[in-house]
């Protein structure tokens, strides 16, 4: 799709809390501006934030200096960290960048770390940071360094007790039948850390499938000739989403995305039984995410996932 269609002014949100999020959850992705929308949310309504939003000088739609990114994110993190109910969370993908210009020229640019530790400050408690992996990422010239292959996940809760399903994300074990009756013998299973975590390997094994790791597979979508969501310049794979949606919203819970895009995570929360809606700022992207939201749209190889064990 050629150029960037901001023409006109979006909506602004009710004001009432209630008419804004049945807006939200009945069109799925709504025309507007996250920022006024957020802060008109009922406050600890939101079992899930997820979001991948415009990284640093990365999309000509939205750019934002990486020297000031983490003032531009706060605002939204604060409206949704009111949002957000007491066991809910919010997972951020964000990617690092070179910087162009200034001082650190050439160099990695720490937005992606300072801004996370703005949220910790903010009152965010910052759980894990989980790696994508991208097989598939795109080769070019990078300078003295290879090619960008992965992506920081960060999972963020409001309290000290957020919700997480780990059966909802385990993956088929990779130890024989006999290996594993004879991991349940085991009488010293259970590992404590000194945070006070820790897990009982002699009952992990009638779950069905292993603990998954933090870092996930998901090959990228290069479908920009194929389908609607083809139309957005930077697809999330569905694999990626699901996996969150799955560990970290109840079934029938409610899941937004302040910067919708296509629509990938509205489409995966709803095929997997949460409720979910979207904010877009740019209209055209709303007019995709409709079509993909009104028909279940999925990539051309939906929900392949691989996760390391």
């Amino acid at each position: 799709m050629e150029g960037d269609d901001t023409s006109g002014v979006a909506p602004a949100a009710p004001r009432d809390p209630d008419v804004a999020l049945a807006q939200l959850v009945e069109e799925g992705v709504v025309w507007g501006d996250a920022a006024d929308w957020l802060v008109c949310l009922p406050a600890g309504s939101v079992d899930l934030f997820f979001t991948s939003p415009p990284y640093a000088n990365a999309r000509r739609y939205s750019e934002i200096h990486p020297d000031r990114y983490v003032e531009w994110f706060a605002p939204f993190a604060e409206a949704m960290l009111r949002a957000t109910a007491e066991t809910g969370s919010f997972v951020l993908n964000i990617k690092n960048r070179v910087a162009a210009s200034g001082e650190l020229r050439g160099q990695r640019h720490p937005y992606v770390y300072e801004l996370v530790l703005e949220l910790q400050r903010m009152g965010w408690r910052w759980l894990e940071t989980y790696i994508w992996s991208k097989p598939n990422a795109i080769p070019g010239r990078f300078g003295p360094r290879t090619k960008d292959s992965f992506e920081y996940v960060y999972h963020f809760a409001k309290g000290s007790q957020p919700y997480f399903d780990l059966d909802g994300i385990r993956v088929p074990y990779r130890a024989s039948e006999q290996e594993i009756a004879r991991r349940r013998r085991d009488q010293n299973g259970r590992r404590n850390t000194e945070a006070g975590f820790g897990r009982d390997r002699r009952f992990t094994y009638d779950k069905g499938g292993a603990d998954p790791g933090n870092v996930i597979e998901a090959s990228q979508t290069y479908n920009q000739h194929w389908g609607p969501a083809g139309q957005h310049t930077a697809v999330m794979p569905e694999g990626l989403a699901a996996f969150f949606v799955r560990a970290v919203c109840p079934r029938g819970g409610l899941i937004v995305d302040p910067f919708a895009g296509s629509g990938t995570t509205v489409v995966v929360a709803r095929r997997h039984g949460r409720l979910a809606g979207g904010v877009e700022l740019h209209r055209e992207y709303v007019e995709v995410s409709a079509q993909r939201v009104a028909s279940d749209q999925c990539e051309s190889e939906p929900g392949e996932l691989r996760l390391a064990g």
